[in-house]
């Protein structure tokens, strides 16, 4: 997993300090936004609830794909009740920071632009999912699969609301996320 890692850093380092023709134009983005984080079995379908706070730097290679690495933090506590607002034992923490690169792909649309975006990257914290299935509590570097989708809003499509599903396979949980964000363009 630290392979990973350097390799990660080596190649944003790469990207960011090259001036290669193929990426267009640069831009950052900051996001927030509601967290939940779910188990993957869960007999009561137990879902804590979060903060969630990302940063992205943006690199457009066409109108309708760009690379995005990101950094954000999750931060999800254990309130003790279920969707239906049950009382509950079970539990599903994420407190970490995340690090990672998204590939984007959306409409070149003015206003409305409905996006994709599908990546990889790694969490590094706390991790605790009790259920009745599941006892895992694990501290440290574990890998996470980003899926995203959502719309740009405004002329410049710099406004961006959007639904991202965060999966960590190595301690079965689900962090799913509403973000609001912003963008603005560097030189």
């Amino acid at each position: 997993m630290k392979k990973h890692l350097i390799s990660f850093l080596i190649l944003s380092f790469i990207i960011q300090s090259s001036h290669a023709q193929f990426v267009k134009e640069k831009s950052i983005s900051a996001q927030i936004g509601f967290v939940s984080s779910m188990a993957f079995n869960s007999a009561e379908d137990t879902s804590n609830n979060g903060f969630f706070t990302q940063g992205e730097l943006i690199l457009k290679l066409t109108s309708w794909a760009e690379l995005r690495p990101y950094a954000g933090l999750v931060w999800t506590g254990t309130q003790g009740y279920d969707f239906d607002g049950n009382p509950t034992y079970e539990k599903s923490e994420t407190k970490a920071l995340m690090l990672g690169g998204k590939a984007r792909l959306r409409a070149p649309i003015p206003w409305f632009a409905p996006y994709i975006e599908l990546g990889a990257g790694t969490s590094i914290g706390k991790f605790d999912t009790f259920t009745l299935f599941t006892d895992i509590e694990k501290g440290g570097i574990i890998p996470h699969i980003p899926i995203s989708f959502g719309v740009e809003l405004g002329k410049r499509n710099n406004v961006d609301l959007g639904l991202a599903f965060y999966s960590q396979p190595t301690v079965e949980q689900m962090v799913g996320i509403f973000a609001f964000g912003l963008s603005f363009p560097i030189k």
